[in-house]
This record gives C-alpha cells, sequence and structure tokens, in this order.
C-alpha cells in the first residue's frame, strides 16, 4: 500500500508576522528518521517552486523519537502560498513528505 506524501492536515493558514515551528509525525513512512533536511519554496506562480529556505526558515530541524521539529517557519508573504519538504532517511530509504501553508494577514 502506498503512503501518501502529504500530509492529512491540508493547507495551513499562517498570518504573516506568526513564527511556527511545525511537526511531523514519521510512523505513516517509517520509524526513527536521521538526515533531516527541510526546504521551503514558493509556489504561487503556476506552481513552479520557488526556494525560499533562506528567507522563511529559521533555525534547524530536531528529532525525538518518530517526531520531527521544524524550524520556524516566518517572515511569509501576504496571499502566497509556500510548499515546505521534510526530507528524512530510515535504514538507507529516503522519504519526502510535504505540506502547503497559505499565508494571511
Amino acid at each position: 500500500m502506498a503512503v501518501i506524501r502529504e500530509v492529512k492536515e491540508g493547507i495551513q493558514p499562517q498570518g504573516v508576522d506568526e513564527k511556527i515551528s511545525y511537526k511531523i509525525t514519521t510512523t505513516p513512512w517509517a520509524s526513527s528518521p536521521t538526515s533531516i533536511v527541510v526546504k521551503a519554496y514558493d509556489i504561487t506562480v503556476d506552481g513552479t517552486r520557488t526556494d525560499v529556505t533562506a528567507t522563511v526558515l529559521s533555525g534547524s530541524a530536531s528529532v525525538t523519537g518518530d517526531v520531527i521539529t521544524l524550524p520556524l517557519l516566518q517572515a511569509l508573504t501576504y496571499g502566497k502560498t509556500y510548499r515546505v519538504e521534510v526530507q528524512f532517511t530510515v535504514t538507507g530509504n529516503v522519504f519526502e513528505p510535504f505540506f502547503l501553508v497559505k499565508a494571511e494577514y
């Protein structure tokens, strides 16, 4: 059975002045994740991915058990949609779930 890569919670609304550290539980994919890489993309224009990681993510990811705590997502631009991808490794397999964030006032 295939696991859906997009998180089940759907699009997350976030205010442009908010700073949120999201969490991903990896159990739908695998347990004990390592080698965490988090990227953020602006996908507002035709779904084209523009890497904005350096602009909107602050800090580094951490892991406790099967929960990855992401860097702070901040400094969003009103009306833009962001795709946050979380890549991790478990026993040689690389997984990359994602979620979308819509910037609001």
